[in-house]
C-alpha cells in the first residue's frame, strides 16, 4: 500500500484502522483476545501502519489491546490516540481537557499502550471551558518533553483549528468525512488545505452503510451503536438506498467492492486524506487496503458527487447527545 503524508511530515499508510470496534459500539465484543491481537498484527502484513484508538473505547481496554498487539512490531506503525473526555465509574460524563488532566491521560496512555511515545494525540471533542490555546499549549509541552510527536484535533470548527495551529501546528483533523456524511467540505476542507494538515476520516464507510450490507431489513443487537442513530432508522435506511446502490453498481463495474469505492472516492478527494475504516475482522482489513489500489477517473468522482448531492442522505448522524459534543 502507498503511503501518504499528514502534517508536519507524519506519514501513513493511506488506509488505516480503526480500533473502537474492537471493544466497544457494535454490538456483543470479540469473546478472544487472542484473535483481535492476531486481527490487528495482521494489519501491518497488508500494508497498513496507522492505528487509531482512545481512552473512552471501552474506556481503557482498547489501548491495553492495541498496545499488547503492536508491541512486538511497535517501530512499524503508527499510534493515535485521543485524551479529552471525564470518565467516572466507567462512564463518559462529560469534557475535560484542563492541562492537568491531559499530562495525566499521556501518563496513562503511555502506560496502557506499551510505548514511550504516543505519535499522535489528539483532542477527541473540544472542550468549551477550556481555551484551546491551553490545549495546544500543554500538548506542544508534551511534545518538547518526547512523550508526544504530533497534535491531533477531532471534531473541530475551522475557528477551532486556526487557533490551536497559531500556538502549536495540528498535524491532523479527525473527523466523521464520507459520500454521505460530506459536511467538512464547506469549511474544514480549505482549512486544512491552507495549512498544510491532514485529514483522518472516521466512519468513512458510513458506519457499514456504504459497504451495501446494511438494509431497511437488519437489525441492530443491544450495545450497537446504530440503533441510537436517527440515519438508522428503519425509514431512513430505505430512503438511502439509492446512493449505495449506485456505488454497488460503480464497484461492480470496476471489478471492486462498493467499501472500495467509498474509500476510493475519499483517497481521491485530496493527498493529505487518510481514512481509518475499522473492522474486527482481517478479511475486511485486506479489502479496504485493497481501496488504494483502486484508482477513480475524474469523471467517476464526478458522478458520485453529483448522486450524493442530488439524492441526499436521510436522518442526522449523530443523536442530539452527541451533537452536543460538536464544535461548530
Amino acid at each position: 500500500m502507498h503511503t501518504r503524508t499528514l502534517g508536519q511530515g507524519l506519514e501513513v499508510s493511506a488506509i488505516g484502522l480503526g480500533c473502537m470496534g474492537m471493544s466497544q459500539s457494535y454490538g456483543p465484543n470479540p469473546g478472544d483476545r487472542d484473535d483481535m491481537i492476531a486481527v490487528l498484527r495482521s494489519a501491518l502484513d497488508l500494508g497498513v501502519t496507522f492505528f487509531d484508538t482512545a481512552e473512552v473505547y471501552g474506556p481503557y481496554v482498547n489501548e491495553e489491546l492495541v498496545g499488547e498487539a503492536l508491541e512486538p512490531i511497535r517501530d512499524d506503525v503508527v499510534i493515535a490516540t485521543k485524551f479529552g473526555w471525564r470518565i467516572e465509574g466507567g462512564e463518559m460524563v462529560g469534557l475535560n481537557s484542563r492541562p492537568e488532566q491531559i499530562r495525566r491521560v499521556a501518563e496513562e496512555s503511555l502506560r496502557r499502550l506499551r510505548t514511550d511515545v504516543i505519535d499522535l494525540f489528539y483532542q477527541h471533542r473540544v472542550d468549551p471551558d477550556v481555551p484551546i490555546e491551553d490545549v495546544a499549549g500543554t500538548v506542544a509541552e508534551l511534545i518538547a518533553e518526547g512523550k508526544v510527536r504530533h497534535f491531533g484535533l477531532s471534531e473541530a470548527s475551522a475557528a477551532t483549528i486556526r487557533r490551536a495551529h497559531a500556538v502549536h501546528p495540528v498535524t491532523a483533523l479527525q473527523s466523521e468525512y464520507s459520500l454521505w456524511t460530506r459536511d467538512p467540505e464547506a469549511e474544514i476542507l480549505p482549512t486544512l488545505a491552507e495549512l498544510g494538515i491532514g485529514f483522518v476520516p472516521f466512519s468513512p464507510l458510513g458506519k457499514g452503510f456504504l459497504t451495501g450490507t446494511v438494509d431497511q431489513g437488519t437489525s441492530f443487537s443491544d450495545g450497537d451503536i446504530r440503533g441510537t442513530i436517527p440515519r438508522f432508522t428503519e425509514e431512513n435506511r430505505a430512503a438511502n438506498q439509492a446512493l449505495v446502490q449506485r456505488v454497488r453498481a460503480l464497484a461492480e463495474a470496476r471489478d471492486a467492492s462498493p467499501g472500495q469505492i467509498a474509500l476510493a472516492w475519499l483517497l481521491a478527494r485530496a493527498p493529505w486524506i487518510a481514512p481509518i475504516p475499522g473492522t474486527r475482522r482481517t478479511s475486511r482489513i485486506a479489502e479496504n487496503a485493497g481501496a488504494a489500489a483502486v484508482a477513480l477517473s475524474a469523471d467517476e468522482v464526478h458522478d458520485l458527487d453529483r448522486l450524493a448531492d442530488s439524492v441526499g442522505v436521510q436522518g442526522d448522524r449523530y443523536n442530539a447527545t452527541h451533537f452536543s459534543f460538536i464544535d461548530r
